[in-house]
């Protein structure tokens, strides 16, 4: 592994792509758009950023990104690589992304810029904890041993009071659910706080537990300032809870780490406000980059969106995300975390979510999946239970369907 920082970008520019990767590097590291005084040979040895590679793509008609290029500009596209030595900032996430995904998006050479894959230096593995649970820790806490862990979110997603969302655990505990988890917005408003709510459904999974040996992982929302978000997980925590969910974008890398460090518990990672970092082909983020920052810091959950999604995301872009979870950062801290799909998810898609996944390593949410088979809830977990059965056995879901009658109601609802 080398000892040094790399970046991978996808770069739209009118300029020539090896002049604009330099504008870049020097931008990013000890450089600036004059010379000045000090930025000696020795300096620049020490600390320039390199550009390690300029593979051209080829060029298109107009610049994708608005600017101080007119339409109609021809710009060239290229993938390239920046590295930075390790001594510039050390093995620090937050101000790593200030160097790998700072000011060089606004540089005026730059017609389009994605940000698409990292790779560290051992030191960063020595410096943060990486999931304290992942996918081994979050089975056993779960009591799922094998095959995906089927869970659901509470709907509506705001408006409930704490009994109320208690009410709706109890009975998604009684269909058989193996997780739940609070939406993103719900957590800590007026009419729910999030302490009346946290005992409310605590209560219910306890009595569950007690009655029948399974307690059912629940990702209550802490998203909040740090003192508040340690405060309410050691309140789940000394409520029997297993799982504490924050929202990433809200809280930010200082947050999510004060959170991470202290947590006891699995962090359910939402990445909620992933279109706008994203969403533009040529600006922003892709997922293997992005979700590096995350998995090192401690999550132990990430959502990857779903096949067939109620969202503008592609099943392809779906698919490269959750791969690349479960890709090791480094030999000693792999820091894979389990895949959360969701969006729009029912029976229809595990057959394809396994095929190209290749394992059931994956919490498996549906909403209306669930809550609106014909048959009531807990044929809705039984028929996601049998689309990943026939799927892992290799039995086409119709086939398998038709002795599986849960199933067989779900593939005539949900099948487009």
């Amino acid at each position: 592994m080398s000892d040094r920082i790399e970046a991978d970008y996808l770069l739209e520019t009118p300029g020539a792509p090896e002049a604009t990767a330099e504008a870049m590097a020097g931008e990013q590291s000890s450089g600036t758009f004059v010379a000045v005084p000090g930025e000696t040979p020795e300096l620049r040895e020490r600390s320039a950023a390199r550009v390690e590679r300029v593979d051209t793509l080829g060029e298109v008609d107009t610049p994708s990104l608005p600017g101080r290029h007119a339409p109609g500009t021809r710009c060239t596209q290229a993938r390239i690589t920046l590295s930075w030595p390790l001594g510039n900032t050390g093995p620090d996430l937050p101000n790593l992304m200030a160097t790998v995904a700072g000011n060089l998006f606004e540089l005026k050479q730059v017609a389009g810029l994605r940000l698409q894959d990292i790779r560290l230096p051992q030191a960063f593995s020595a410096a943060y904890p990486g999931p304290k649970f992942g996918i081994s820790g979050t089975r056993d806490m779960a009591g799922v041993a094998e095959g995906p862990i089927i869970g659901t979110i509470v709907k509506p997603s705001i408006g409930f009071d704490a009994d109320q969302t208690a009410a709706v655990a109890a009975d998604l505990a009684a269909a058989g659910i193996d997780f739940i988890k609070d939406d993103e917005l719900q957590a800590n408003g007026p009419n729910c706080p999030f302490d009346d709510r946290a005992r409310a459904v605590m209560k219910v999974l306890n009595d569950h537990a007690d009655r029948t040996g399974k307690k059912v992982m629940y990702a209550f929302n802490l998203t909040g300032e740090v003192d508040e978000m340690r405060r309410r997980h050691d309140l789940v925590r000394d409520l029997g809870g297993t799982c504490v969910m924050v929202s990433l974008n809200s809280v930010g890398l200082s947050g999510f780490l004060g959170l991470s460090r202290h947590s006891e518990l699995p962090i359910h990672a939402h990445r909620n406000g992933w279109g706008y970092l994203s969403r533009a082909a040529m600006l922003g983020w892709d997922y293997p980059a992005w979700s590096k920052f995350w998995r090192l810091a401690g999550a132990d959950h990430m959502h990857v969106n779903g096949l067939g999604n109620k969202f503008s995301e592609s099943d392809e872009s779906v698919m490269r995300s959750a791969s690349s979870l479960l890709e090791p950062m480094f030999a000693d801290k792999p820091c894979i975390p389990m895949p959360v799909f969701s969006s729009g998810q029912s029976a229809v898609q595990p057959p394809e979510t396994y095929r190209q996944l290749g394992r059931a390593d994956c919490i498996y949410a549906a909403g209306g999946g669930i809550m609106a088979h014909p048959d009531g809830p807990a044929a809705g977990v039984q028929s996601l239970r049998d689309a990943w059965d026939a799927a892992i056995a290799g039995i086409p879901a119709q086939t398998y369907a038709a002795d599986h009658p849960a199933l067989g109601a779900a593939l005539r609802a949900y099948a487009k």
